[in-house]
């Protein structure tokens, strides 16, 4: 018979004594066992003991998360929480210079556990460490040329556990002083800096500045771009990635007046080509955080262009009338006619008129009135008059091709032009925050400082091509600009390296390729709309849809690894959950590592009968995606999030590994409590399948025989002397 599901096997262990196996119950409270555990040891006030895990983590158990205990656990008892913490408050406070490098060693290791970290912080051993920071460090100064590496490892703790205690988010970053701030920043500044001490120095000013606009400001004053250069011209892509993530968060709490001026000195010290050379082009591949700091460092960077984008042309400023008189000047070189024009004013009118009408703007007497639409406001101007200046040929070429075509098949410049700005600054989000989880980087934007105006360039260029490939009228227009879309993003799918990289693989993705690939892709969608396909649709249409539920229900079976939100400097904790293969109850557990295949359902130790579930909620509706900060409501984790309500006020929440496991779960959830399977997933398969089953049963098979069972697989010849090698 096995065991209550209460009953938890374990074995404990203490210093100098044989471990002992027992069975913990787990209705009874957790004091209870820790003085039964006591007791069997003849250890007196037990209220000074608590039980940790033994491997692993090395976590205090309590209440909160007793439910994690497994079976066949070892764990350790040891000296409370608060004991531990008074013990650690007092020893980094050592005269000896050994005793105190041990504690704080000790503590840096204590710290990771939350538990632990609440009674050190209630001690307020936050105030010891910093003031150990401002002015304690400055008694080991004069120790510090002779006994270096000491100093180095006692700062490297003290930091460690430092990092450690505030990412758990009990105390405000608000409550700093200067002098900490200026003295963290001084570690930074150094050339010659023990690389741990730099990382943590690096992390904690990243910290500072993305957790208070007030600690923004003096770490701001403390810190130049300048000083941080060097960092990214090292080996260390660690201290590159702290580094980077600097840069970002002051990049984004900068006030909007102040980032187009942060951008400019970034420029100046060549940011863009010191990251090029020493982070992309250096040996090795990039990790996801390196990818995820470069990614939010390219977003951050083309939302300057939010300003130029929002911007509606005032018809009446006279600076950006000019902008429109340069385009005309550079592209019919008219500078000598103006010069000797005569005759009325209606005469100039009319020949302005019929310039702008072979420059393709829409309202040819006024074409100012083309850019009072935001996006892409002035944008688009801004776009268009690089091209003008940088690509000149080009540009010239464009424009005089199509002013000699009849009216209704040329390409117009102005209109394509503002509709492509619009389409770019969709496809790279222009004026969205960065997501917490996107890694999508592309190399090629770090390959020019214009990057941006490069990337409209080769692009209006496409859209030329692409209009006389497809022999397009102005009646045209949206059909091109969504092949020109489409081109665009299967270019940018396989990252190219470089701006030319990009325009070979668009030179490989002409119009005729586009349509090739569509006709692929179209080959097993064909759309039956005759009546009796219809009718057949309907009647097979149940049978496919229950086939769909069979199958989210068996991957539920199976289970699925997830993980839960965390800090970026942690590692995401994991959980598995799966169904009982009767379908009546989920059951899960927390894990250690990512499992390799399915996870036993006796190893996961929670339950929740299905019977008990309330509803399912997604995206913003989740409990757990209210709690989050601003940042990390991002687009991203919302698709992936959905929770389970039970009970009362009870949840299990979820964040799925992708957009695959994300619709499995809510279509088999939802099967679960009879509803509509709706995910993007299901509709995919049932168009597949109903496909499928159609095109099977409209084969002309009359008259063959089709087997209920497959056929056997024959013997092995018993030599192969027949097979002739063609090479």
């Amino acid at each position: 018979m096995p065991p209550p599901s209460d009953i938890v096997k374990v074995a404990i262990e203490w210093p100098g004594a044989f471990p002992r196996l027992m069975e913990i119950d787990q209705k009874k409270p957790l004091s209870s066992i820790i003085k039964e555990v006591c007791d069997g040891w003849s250890l007196s006030c037990h209220e000074n003991y608590a039980l940790q895990h033994a491997d692993g983590s090395g976590f205090y158990i309590t209440e909160k998360n007793r439910n994690e205990i497994k079976n066949g656990a070892i764990l350790r008892l040891s000296s409370s929480p608060a004991l531990n913490a008074q013990q650690l408050h007092e020893r980094i406070q050592s005269s000896s210079m050994d005793a105190k490098l041990e504690a704080l060693r000790d503590l840096a290791r204590c710290s990771r556990d939350v538990t632990f970290a609440q009674e050190f912080i209630n001690l307020d051993g936050i105030s010891v460490l910093t003031q150990m920071v401002e002015s304690g460090t400055e008694r080991y100064q004069k120790l510090q040329k002779i006994m270096k590496p000491c100093f180095g490892e006692l700062l490297s703790y003290t930091l460690t556990a430092f990092v450690e205690l505030m990412d758990h988010g009990i105390v405000s970053w608000d409550t700093f002083s200067v002098a900490f701030i200026k003295k963290i920043a001084s570690y930074v500044n150094k050339s010659a800096m023990d690389v741990s001490i730099l990382q943590r120095s690096l992390a904690i000013l990243e910290s500072l500045v993305l957790n208070s606009h007030d600690l923004y400001l003096k770490v701001a004053q403390e810190i130049t771009i300048g000083q941080l250069i060097p960092h990214l011209q090292g080996t260390d892509q660690e201290i590159q990635t702290y580094t980077i993530a600097v840069i970002n968060a002051l990049f984004l709490k900068a006030p909007d007046d102040k980032r187009q001026e942060m951008a400019n000195i970034l420029a100046q010290k060549q940011l863009r080509s010191i990251i090029l050379t020493h982070v992309i082009r250096a040996h090795g591949p990039i990790n996801n955080e390196m990818a995820h700091q470069l990614y939010v460092l390219q977003v951050l960077t083309f939302n300057l262009l939010e300003d130029r984008m929002m911007t509606k042309m005032d018809p009446q400023d006279q600076a950006q009338r000019d902008i429109i008189f340069e385009l005309r000047r550079i592209a019919f070189d008219v500078e000598l006619e103006q010069n000797n024009i005569g005759g009325s004013i209606e005469k100039r009118k009319s020949m302005y008129t019929r310039d702008y009408k072979k420059l393709g703007f829409t309202n040819n007497v006024n074409p100012a009135l083309d850019f009072t639409h935001t996006p892409p406001g002035m944008l688009a101007l801004d776009n268009m008059l690089y091209f003008a200046k940088h690509h000149q040929d080009a540009y010239i070429r464009i424009v005089l091709e199509n002013s000699s075509r009849e009216d209704k098949h040329e390409c117009p410049f102005g209109r394509s032009s503002i509709e492509l700005t619009k389409m770019l600054c969709e496809i790279l989000k222009v004026g969205e925050l960065p997501s917490e989880t996107c890694n999508d980087f592309h190399p090629m934007f770090f390959t020019h400082d214009r990057s941006f105006e490069e990337f409209f360039c080769i692009c209006i260029q496409l859209l030329n091509k692409t209009w006389k490939e497809m022999r397009a009228t102005s009646e045209d227009f949206n059909k091109v600009m969504q092949v020109v879309r489409e081109q665009i993003m299967r270019a940018l799918t396989n990252k190219p390296s470089s701006l030319d990289q990009f325009k070979c693989r668009l030179q490989n993705l002409s119009y005729t390729e586009i349509l090739k690939i569509r006709q692929s892709e179209r080959m097993n969608q064909e759309d039956f709309q005759s009546r009796p396909i219809l009718e057949l649709k309907d009647k097979i249409q149940p049978e496919i849809l229950e086939l769909i539920k069979q199958q989210r229900l068996n991957r539920l079976v199976e289970g699925t690894c997830f993980r839960k939100l965390n800090s970026r400097r942690r590692p995401d904790k994991l959980w598995y959950c799966r169904l009982s293969p009767n379908h009546k109850v989920l059951h899960y557990g927390d894990l250690e590592e990512s499992p390799q295949g399915e996870v036993p359902h006796d190893s996961l130790q929670d339950k929740l009968p299905v019977a008990d579930i309330k509803a399912i909620l997604t995206g913003k509706d989740c409990p757990h995606m209210k709690e989050k900060g601003a940042l990390k409501q991002n687009k991203e984790v919302l698709e992936l999030a959905f929770s389970i309500m039970y009970d009362s006020n009870c949840q299990l929440n979820f964040i799925a590994p992708d957009k695959h496991e994300y619709c499995i779960w809510t279509d088999g959830l939802n099967a679960l409590l009879g509803k509509d399977m709706v995910s993007d997933l299901t509709r995919n398969d049932l168009d597949t399948l109903l496909s499928m089953e159609l095109k099977l049963r409209l084969l002309d098979l009359e008259n063959i025989p089709i087997p209920d069972a497959p056929p056997p697989i024959p013997k092995e010849p018993s030599n192969y002397d027949f097979v002739y090698d063609c090479n």
